[in-house]
């Protein structure tokens, strides 16, 4: 299989990026602001850029979107910016796509939903409520309709083993690490699933070996909010100092409305993988500890 990935020295496609090689795959990965040793250059905005990496030329089987621009708030008050890189980059790659005869995969989210009526299965009410959220169902949509043969993969509250450390877990791990004292001001009332992006770029894989296509619904195990994730990271530095102020979504006074019951129910994916096993908080931190002994 020959794959090429756009976003590949992100938290979602970095770790695509490395379980594909190690399945034995051709995988090019691309950056475009944060260069990586494993990474080569494509803007999705230029596909005509003099220094983009000739994927026409690599003729690849498969395109996986990771690139996206994700700070939802940010995206409230710069919706051009947000439609160019979340839909018009898509629209970019779904002709480069056309052009090599290639199947699609792109990362979508919870946000498609109100989060009324959480965690949802694939058929749930679609409701997007902001900039960043119609942005998402419009590019998943675009990307379904052009391209049949496509896979569409809605995860959210992605964390893991990440370069910049830019994911909610890494950053409150490295920062007790640091011993810097923390300030958490956390919704107590927004809800999801969050997912390990190992686990993501695992389930990727299988459905990709296995020509799968529509949509499926990655989430964790657990249905935390905000609060109970980080107590479970911080109870692994019993000697951090912090202050953590639980607060509710409306007192936070985010830009951007945020799906407060959100998450998915794993059904379709597990009713086809039952013996797939998806990494719990918990999972992740004791073998994040145990780096520090090797």
């Amino acid at each position: 299989m020959k794959v090429f990935i756009s976003g590949a020295s992100g938290l979602v496609g970095g770790n695509c990026l490395k379980h594909f090689k190690e399945q034995g795959w051709n995988v090019v990965g691309s950056y475009f602001s944060f260069e990586t040793d494993e990474t080569v250059f494509y803007d999705t905005l230029m596909p005509d850029h003099p220094m983009n990496f000739d994927v026409v030329d690599f003729k690849p089987d498969v395109i996986v979107h990771c690139g996206a621009l994700t700070h939802v708030d940010y995206c409230e008050t710069h919706e051009e910016e947000s439609y160019e890189k979340t839909v018009i980059s898509t629209k970019n790659l779904i002709e480069v796509a056309k052009e090599c005869g290639a199947k699609m995969v792109y990362l979508s989210t919870d946000y498609v939903f109100d989060g009324k009526d959480g965690p949802y299965t694939e058929d749930g009410p679609l409701n997007p409520l902001g900039v960043y959220a119609r942005h998402k169902l419009e590019a998943e949509q675009m990307v379904l309709r052009e391209l049949p043969n496509s896979l569409v993969m809605r995860v959210t509250n992605v964390y893991g083993d990440e370069l910049r450390g830019k994911n909610f877990v890494a950053r409150i791990v490295d920062q007790c690490r640091n011993k810097q004292k923390l300030t958490l001001k956390l919704p107590v009332d927004q809800y999801a699933t969050p997912s390990v992006a190992w686990d993501i770029a695992r389930a990727m894989f299988l459905l990709l070996r296995d020509g799968k296509t529509g949509i499926y619904h990655i989430g964790g195990s657990e249905y935390l909010n905000r609060v109970e994730l980080a107590q479970i990271i911080l109870k692994y530095f019993p000697d951090a100092e912090y202050e953590m102020i639980p607060m509710t979504t409306e007192e936070l006074k985010q830009p951007a409305l945020r799906p407060l019951k959100g998450g998915f129910i794993n059904k379709k994916f597990m009713s086809e993988y039952p013996d797939f096993v998806f990494s719990t908080v918990d999972d992740y931190m004791k073998k994040e500890m145990a780096k520090e002994y090797i």
